[in-house]
């Protein structure tokens, strides 16, 4: 009997149906030669502390480190039955096909379970990028063998094992100098939810210690045969910042009158320049969860949920745990199948059809930069639109209109620069004048850094030595504005693209702009964690870090919570993927790290953290713990200027 191993039950009915496994079985289905079983997501995890000894049941200093000479797994009790159908089957299995999604994780939850129950026999590999039953018959057609997907468990492996080195003993060494210290909670640390929540930490430090600065700037209209627009004065390099902004209000008052007085503004230069902008590539799952949060307000887990639902539940769309935003140069001929099917699921893209060039071969087709999945496209079986959910239905279009976007030309436009002269000051402006719309008459996407004020001025009137009459000219009072606190989005992006956040120059060089913290599966439910858990708090779509939170990342020695470090240990997960780096020489090596750290910390002396609490009913700011005659209760954090509290109720209290 062949075994095919998925990761869910709705994956795993999929390919059954397609395998013609139809009859039910207990924890499968069951067909001829074949049978399809599936997991529920991980059924076994990282044994805990105390599995290694009867001493871990307690948190000590004296326990610490705890490194395990042989690991161990234990069975989840939520999903012991369906282990046991499953250790039943591999028993009997003569072949296995692991049919988990195709990733680092979906590897391990097949292999881990390989490994506890001893199975010996010949290891296939489904590996899937779309639940449709075109893809899983090509699927099906090309099986990889079991040795090349081998090192993905290895380094899913090495994943789990340093994140249980470093958060049991991290999050037990912390938690205890807390407890010395006065504060009862939990202080948990991770791997890599520790240095994400150090990127909220410092934007809320850059925020809270912003000082806003006043500056002016003064804007001019003008209009040369008959057409108006508008151009900025340009401070002299002695009364502007390094951003250009003029800091003296006088400076800025006496531009007004000298431009007043000059009547006419003469252009001295004009400089136009082409630029063509590409259609956006298809998403990657990163890009898909920054776009959704700022579009439609979606948080990322949110965001997966629903792309996972478009895949698994509606068959709508592929593989959304993506890290690649190019496809294949051999799904080119694949674009009449998708594009039948998006007119199947949604006749109203006619009209758009009639604009689409299906023989353009966009930048997207490309062999070289498609990695172990592709970008996230529809899929070449049509999709009931009527069974989405209002979110679902957005962001499956937004899903295909990146991908029909490749079918449009590229969006062209002039941009000219002009410097004019008035009253002896300086002024300039910018204009954009749109040759061809492109893509941009399907989708928006705001991929230049236009002028806010200019960016749609037509300028083509304007020569050198032309000569623009003044109709009004206008002192703006302006503020420097504190950074914005980071949406779920902006975290996404940030843990991402971290290189650009490391100040190192040769950790900047290794990491190439290309490794982030976490990866596209996980990155989500660590933010997720992090709410949670209280570290991170939100605010509409802002997020904010908890007192505890700003605690922790001031107490933890700096590489825990270096965004660099820890794309760097991602990094090094790839290297055990690629086969240049061992399992066990990467966890040795952590293992020795954390005795070290464990070691230097020891002694440490912690601030005690504030915790967070509810809002103040009075001035809507958060409140903080304190202690009372009558014991503990919430007050205001700007207390005494306000006064304001909240009784502790009894059950909520720490004992």
């Amino acid at each position: 009997m062949r075994l095919f191993l998925c990761e869910k039950p709705s994956q795993g009915r999929d390919i059954a149906k397609v395998l013609g496994a139809t009859r039910r079985g207990d924890g499968c289905l069951i067909g001829t030669e074949t049978t399809v079983t599936w997991c529920i997501g991980h059924l076994l995890e990282t044994a805990s502390p105390e599995a290694y000894g009867e001493q871990f049941k307690s948190w000590s200093l004296d326990h610490l480190p705890i490194i395990p000479a042989q690991w161990m797994v234990e069975v989840k009790p939520k999903t012991a039955a369906q282990f046991k159908v499953i250790k039943r089957l591999l028993s009997e299995a003569s072949a296995v096909v692991i049919a988990t999604d195709a990733d680092r994780e979906g590897e391990m939850i097949a292999r881990e379970l390989l490994e506890l129950c001893k199975y010996r026999g010949p290891v296939q590999r489904l590996w899937l990028s779309a639940l449709n039953e075109a893809s899983i018959r090509n699927a099906l057609s090309s099986l990889k063998s079991g040795q090349e997907t081998f090192l993905l468990y290895h380094s899913a492996l090495a994943r789990s094992r340093a994140d249980w080195l470093i958060g049991m003993n991290l999050s037990r060494l912390f938690t205890l100098l807390g407890r010395r210290a006065g504060y009862d909670g939990v202080l948990s640390v991770g791997r890599v939810q520790t240095p994400t929540l150090r990127l909220v930490v410092d934007r809320d430090r850059a925020i809270a210690s912003f000082v806003s600065v006043p500056y002016w700037e003064v804007e001019v209209h003008l209009s040369s045969m008959g057409q108006p627009f508008i151009a900025s004065w340009l401070p002299p390099s002695s009364g502007q910042d390094e951003a250009g902004r003029c800091l003296q209000q006088a400076l800025a008052i006496q531009a007004i009158q000298e431009i007043s007085s000059g009547k006419t503004a003469t252009v001295l230069s004009l400089q136009t320049e082409r630029f063509r902008e590409p259609p956006p590539l298809p998403f990657d799952l990163s890009t898909l969860q920054e776009v959704c949060s700022r579009k439609l307000g979606l948080g990322v887990q949110e965001t997966l949920n629903i792309a996972q639902a478009l895949y698994e539940t509606h068959k709508a769309t592929t593989y959304p745990r993506s890290d690649c935003r190019y496809l294949p140069e051999s799904m080119f001929n694949e674009v009449p199948a998708v594009f039948d099917a998006l007119l199947k699921t949604d006749p109203a893209l006619q009209p758009t059809f009639g604009r689409l060039d299906r023989s353009l071969h966009s930048r997207v087709w490309n062999d070289a930069k498609v990695t172990a999945h592709h970008g996230i496209i529809p899929t070449t079986e049509p999709a009931n639109l009527a069974r989405m959910s209002e979110q679902e239905r957005q962001v499956y279009e937004l899903i295909r209109s990146h991908y029909l976007a490749q079918f449009l030309p590229h969006h062209e436009f002039d941009r000219t620069q002009v410097e004019l002269e008035c009253g002896g000051e300086r002024l300039t402006t910018v204009g954009k004048q749109i040759l061809i719309q492109g893509w941009k008459g399907l989708l928006y996407e705001n991929t230049e850094e236009d002028e806010p004020s200019q960016k749609s001025q037509v300028l083509h009137v304007l020569q050198q030595g032309t000569q623009c009459a003044v109709n009004d000219v206008e002192l703006k009072s302006m503020r420097t504005a504190a950074p914005k606190p980071l949406t779920e989005g902006d975290l996404i992006k940030a843990m991402k693209n971290v290189a650009k956040l490391v100040n190192d120059p040769r950790l900047k060089q290794k990491l190439r702009d290309t490794t982030g913290i976490g990866t596209e599966a996980t990155r989500a439910g660590i933010i997720k964690g992090l709410i949670d858990h209280g570290y991170l708090l939100k605010k509409k779509r802002a997020l904010m870090a908890s007192a505890a939170a700003h605690t922790l990342i001031e107490a933890v020695p700096a590489a825990v919570a270096d965004p660099g470090m820890t794309a760097i240990w991602e990094q090094a997960l790839d290297e055990i993927e690629a086969g240049r780096l061992t399992l066990d020489a990467f966890v040795a090596k952590q293992a020795n790290w954390i005795a070290q750290l464990v070691e230097h910390c020891g002694a440490l002396t912690l601030a005690v953290p504030v915790e967070a609490g509810p809002t103040c009913p009075i001035c809507n700011v958060s409140m903080r713990r304190r202690k009372g005659k009558s014991g503990p209760f919430w007050s205001c954090s700007h207390y005494p200027d306000c006064k304001g509290t909240v009784p502790i109720r009894k059950d909520t209290r720490r004992s």
